[in-house]
């Protein structure tokens, strides 16, 4: 039987290499098609030789094929991605431009303003966990952002069940690809080794994605979200520890993990674990690893994810989107487990 034909857009960014090299081992799939203006004409194991099994040249235009993932940046991906689904492609957009319902977010968070704003209702939401019928009969997904994949994952069975209240706080720590590979001064080595810095203190543009999600589940909480990322000196990963008051006469701990578990039976890829999780024992994986425990002094919930920012973070989760889009197992291709020390 012939292999379903896929193809990256923008495949020389961190989010485009990694799809590559995970495709490259999928069992039904094959990648037909890169595409990166940066370097188009070379072969794909000239700039990247670690993908030199891969035998494609990188072209200016994606080729023919039923699938297409866009890892553009956000402003420019819709461009691209508009002519592939009047042509019946089906497509998982890596960037941000088909995340939020609202098209007037758009312009206070991205800075522009949305060219169809009828798309967004049509879009599907790429968080499995939470929309695996609708992206399953999805034409579009939108892949969600890395950290709103660590903290919609960590705060949804407690916003699910009414367990907290509204007051959220979120603290992410994120390693430096997540920055992507365009050049900038706070990710230069010697600017980031050896540094944890908070930035983007006045509103981070993935808490729109974030406060959407949550909304979602339980519309009545209506989430007061404070998010604050930050980075640290390392390459992958993201760390969110998310607190939030508990609902009066709500639950002891044990209670919580047998929600968070339950919710959760389901998720191939989501584990309730029985210790604070670290990074690395996520990284090179589709998982993400959640522990909810309780601060007993001051009625707070804490929840803990770890999840690697660029497979469940970006090009795991796009696969693991694309495996339901086509038909095929929700796992396939994304079963490795995670890469030690």
């Amino acid at each position: 039987m012939d292999k379903i034909k896929v193809g990256i857009i923008n495949v020389t960014g961190y989010a485009g290499v990694e799809l590559a090299r995970l495709l490259h081992q999928h069992p039904e799939v094959e990648l037909a098609s890169v595409t990166g203006r940066s370097a188009a004409g070379q072969s794909l194991s000239e700039v990247f030789p670690h993908l030199a099994d891969i035998k494609l040249t990188i072209e200016a235009k994606p080729g023919d094929v039923e699938l297409v993932f866009s890892a553009m940046p956000h402003k420019e991906s819709a461009k691209e991605v508009i002519p592939l689904l009047e042509k019946g492609i089906k497509v998982v957009d890596i960037s941000a431009d088909f995340r939020l319902k609202d098209a007037s977010e758009y312009q206070r968070w991205y800075g522009f303003s949305h060219p169809t704003p009828q798309l967004l209702t049509e879009a599907v939401y790429g968080l499995p966990e939470l929309h695996r019928s609708q992206i399953a009969a999805a034409q579009l997904v939108a892949n969600p952002g890395c950290y709103p994949t660590g903290a919609i994952l960590a705060l949804a069975p407690a916003v699910k069940a009414q367990l907290i209240e509204a007051d959220i706080v979120i603290d992410s720590k994120s390693g430096v690809s997540g920055a992507g590979r365009t050049l900038s001064l706070p990710t230069h080595f010697s600017e980031a080794n050896e540094d944890v810095s908070a930035y983007a203190l006045e509103g981070h543009r993935h808490l729109p994605e974030i406060t959407q999600e949550l909304t979602l589940l339980k519309p009545e909480l209506l989430p007061a979200v404070t998010f604050v990322p930050h980075l640290v000196p390392m390459t992958r990963g993201i760390l969110t520890t998310c607190y939030a008051p508990l609902a009066s006469g709500k639950k002891d701990v044990e209670e919580i993990r047998k929600l968070y578990r339950d919710f959760y039976k389901d998720a191939p890829f989501v584990r309730v674990a029985d210790s604070p999780p670290h990074t690395k024992q996520t990284w090179g994986s589709n998982l993400c690893l959640v522990y909810p425990t309780l601060d007993q002094r001051t009625g707070k919930l804490v929840v803990i994810s770890a999840i690697d920012n660029l497979v469940k973070g970006a090009a795991g989760q796009a696969i693991q989107n694309m495996n339901l889009m086509l038909g095929l197992p929700e796992t396939m291709g994304l079963e490795a487990p995670a890469i030690y020390p």
